[in-house]
């Protein structure tokens, strides 16, 4: 489903400026609570109208803007009943340890979200396919939040693995891993529905002399197997 904005007024769709006659109908929003929001109501039906506005687009690896969408604002509408999208995530470490490590899984009414084809670099080619925003807090690039990397949840699971690892930026340069004290995933609402967040805390670098580390990854990994059932494993 989607939703067509006329941007006129009115003049686009009906050829008169219909926004000169509208009437308010909406009550007190009743929904879930949603990230980045504006503004919302609930109808007289019981469905759901929400403004969000959010920075979608950021420069990957904490740097600062070098295109021109990049740090632009969005101004997002929705319009549901019912629950909206969930994602659950959870921090451990990967390659023995070395490094910091991210899994997770978008879902929508207990099914998992995904979309069937996407580009060499990841950008989904059809309407399903959704991409996870992930900004680090008090990282290596910096104090506050900064735009890590996105990556699309998986088919046929929903699921999701980054791992915090050193890359090479636009210019050739080798950026430091950007794991931090916490992580934010942010998506954009399966249909119509709302955009979604989710805030965890990051974990200290792993310690094999720590029973508490040792059992946690151990605890991690079995949950991982459970997640990723229909996708190639991520990396333990």
């Amino acid at each position: 489903m989607k939703l067509r904005l006329d941007y006129s007024g009115g003049w686009g769709a009906f050829g008169r400026p219909v926004w000169q006659t509208l009437r308010n109908s909406c009550r007190p929003y009743h929904g879930p609570r949603l990230p980045f929001l504006v503004v919302a109501c609930t109808a007289r039906d019981g469905s759901h109208w929400a403004l969000q506005r959010w920075q979608r687009f950021q420069a990957n690896f904490g740097l600062p803007p070098w295109k021109p969408e990049q740090g632009s604002w969005e101004l997002r509408l929705s319009h549901w009943t019912g629950p909206v999208a969930v994602i659950e995530a959870w921090p451990d470490w990967s390659y023995a340890g070395r490094w910091h490590h991210l899994f997770g899984r978008l879902t929508y009414r207990g099914r998992p979200v995904h979309g069937y084809a996407t580009t060499s670099e990841g950008v989904p080619l059809d309407g399903y396919g959704r991409v996870l925003y992930l900004d680090t807090l008090d990282s290596a690039y910096g104090p506050g939040w900064r735009r890590e990397n996105g990556f699309v949840a998986r088919n046929p699971d929903g699921s999701f693995c980054y791992v915090f690892v050193p890359h090479r930026d636009h210019t050739g340069e080798v950026r430091p891993p950007g794991n931090g004290r916490r992580y934010r995933l942010s998506v954009t609402g399966p249909g119509v529905t709302p955009d979604v967040s989710v805030e965890i805390a990051g974990l200290p670098d792993f310690d094999r002399q720590s029973s508490a580390n040792v059992d946690l990854e151990a605890r991690m990994n079995e949950l991982q197997r459970t997640i990723v059932s229909g996708t190639a494993p991520c990396r333990a």
